[in-house]
């Protein structure tokens, strides 16, 4: 039951976002989650200021989960994720920030787990 969440300072195409999408369904095995019920949310053209500065390529990633994933893993994750920004949007990882929310209470389709 993971969602990944992204804010990010660029604009991107609807093959781009689909892109993504695909990539960070590939990505979400890292956290020992699969792609059958992952979220991804991509919200382009945002405005993020890291440092008393403006970005003009940077990216705020919030990523959810059901249970926990080892801190390992994550940091495995917070890497790919940058790597795929990067490479994607041209998006530096030093104005990229990627946090986790573990979450023990998760409602889907009228019930929680």
């Amino acid at each position: 039951m993971p969602f990944i969440d992204s804010r990010l300072t660029v604009k991107v195409s609807d093959q781009q976002k689909e892109e993504l999408k695909t990539e960070l369904g590939k990505l979400i095995s890292t956290l020992n989650k699969s792609e059958t019920y992952l979220m991804v949310g991509i919200e382009d053209a945002c405005d993020l200021w890291l440092g008393g500065k403006k970005l003009d390529k940077g990216a705020y990633v919030a990523v959810s989960l059901y249970g926990n994933a080892p801190k390992a893993s994550y940091d495995r994750l917070t890497s790919q994720i940058c790597g795929l920004l990067s490479e994607k949007l041209d998006i530096p990882g030093d104005a990229v920030y990627v946090t986790y929310h573990p979450v023990s209470d998760w409602g889907w389709n009228g019930q929680n787990f």
